[in-house]
């Protein structure tokens, strides 16, 4: 009856939490043959633009957390999501918020489809 009760016993709690903090640990050398990478930054100050345009130019997809600047500043966070769009839209490239804290900013002709409710 032992064995019975093992089968069929409820699994313990899944920690999603630890499962997910655990998905962003990986070795370097996975991304050797990648043809791009989705890189996180953190957007905080003027030069953080530049930073974003080189990865955008080397074909890297770049996930932008805003949720910082949002809460100290959003006069700025308005002029340097305005200034990285227009750079982003002169090289064919897009950009959009993706939820309250992240935005995403693609390379030259990769477009982000920005139907609502998908």
């Amino acid at each position: 009856m032992a064995f019975l009760e093992k089968v069929f016993k409820k699994q313990d709690e899944v920690d999603v939490e630890e499962f997910l903090n655990n998905l962003d640990v990986e070795e370097e050398s996975m991304y050797e043959d990648a043809d791009a990478l989705v890189k996180p930054y953190m957007l905080t100050k003027d030069q953080d633009v530049e930073i974003i345009m080189n990865e955008i130019k080397q074909g890297n997809f770049v996930l932008l957390n805003i949720a910082d600047m949002n809460k100290r500043n959003q006069v700025k966070l308005k002029e340097l999501i305005g200034a990285l769009r227009a750079r982003i839209e002169g090289i064919n490239g897009d950009i959009a918020r993706v939820s309250q804290e992240k935005v995403l900013v693609t390379p030259s002709k990769i477009k982000i489809v920005k139907k609502r409710g998908a």
